[in-house]
């Protein structure tokens, strides 16, 4: 087994740049995430799970990793499995795009489809079953794991406030899925900013956090349709909805019009994004983050 620290990849994670869109108040900041080596956000939060990991001894040889996900923690996982030699099995629900499950096996992890009409809790709950049959096996946990808002609060924050530099920030706006990227930028930035808002963003479909329902929608990697112990509430200053057809047709339109090639949690950052940047004077920033890109979503946009 290789150590995580003697991975090239773990040093490719990271430093991602901003894409600038110009609206009728602030402008908006993209984070482009895509830019990682397993080309998303989630990159950032297994590097500090895996980091959290080692250090507590549970990646050791012959260790097997156990994660539900809806793709992108799942690629993420796979991809550092197979630079280290462990080995992965994901369960996802059988509504993600078929793009992910095609990546997924090529990293060589296992896959195991559950309905999608039970959600990520689904997901979640056939990962205890499998767990309870491998005596070596661990769940990085993604939706409780403090390494996951940790990574954010080390590296994707300071970089934005790094890369602003003198740019007053008025918002950080972020889809909640396991609540690590909002919490963990959101921690260090209100230190920093104190007047910054955090604005959370949730499927109209499916408004557990602000509304209390959940339901079906299509919006991949955020509305789990449960709370994650990740999310900091304390850090969130408000809750914006975008639902599925928004936030496909910002992606589209990013893409035409942009050319920034995104997936549709991105279209509904951005949308949010832009609704925020409006109510703002034009010298604030509100900055976002590009989840992934869209060569995951082809089949369903």
């Amino acid at each position: 087994m290789t150590r995580l620290q003697d991975t090239a990849l773990a040093g490719l994670v990271g430093r991602t740049p901003l894409f600038p869109i110009r609206t009728r108040g602030a402008t908006v900041y993209v984070k482009l995430e895509g830019n990682n080596p397993g080309g998303s956000v989630k990159d950032r939060a297994v590097l500090g799970m895996l980091m959290r990991a080692e250090a507590l001894g549970l990646l050791r040889e012959g260790a097997v990793v156990v994660e539900p996900t809806s793709g992108n923690t799942g690629i993420a996982l796979a991809m550092f499995g197979a630079a280290m030699g462990i080995k992965v099995i994901l369960t996802m629900p059988d509504t993600m795009s078929e793009e992910r499950r095609k990546v997924l096996k090529a990293y060589g992890a296992s896959l195991e489809l559950t309905p999608g009409s039970e959600g990520m809790q689904g997901a979640v709950r056939r990962a205890e079953e499998i767990l309870k049959g491998e005596p070596r096996a661990f769940t990085l946990d993604q939706f409780s794991n403090p390494g996951n808002p940790w990574a954010h609060s080390v590296s994707t924050g300071p970089e934005i406030i790094e890369a602003l530099g003198y740019r007053p920030i008025g918002a950080f706006v972020a889809g909640v899925g396991t609540g690590g990227t909002i919490s963990g930028v959101g921690r260090i930035l209100k230190a920093s900013c104190p007047t910054a808002q955090v604005i959370a963003v949730e499927p109209e479909e499916s408004p557990l956090i602000s509304k209390g329902t959940a339901g079906r929608h299509g919006i991949q990697g955020i509305g789990a349709n449960f709370i994650p112990a990740n999310l900091d509430m304390s850090l969130v200053d408000r809750v914006e909805t975008v639902n599925t057809e928004e936030a496909k047709e910002t992606a589209r339109w990013l893409s035409a019009s942009h050319g920034l090639f995104c997936g549709i949690s991105t279209g509904a950052n951005v949308l949010a994004a832009i609704r925020t940047a409006e109510q703002m004077p034009q010298d604030q920033a509100v900055a976002t983050i590009q989840c992934d890109r869209q060569d995951k979503y082809l089949s369903v946009l």
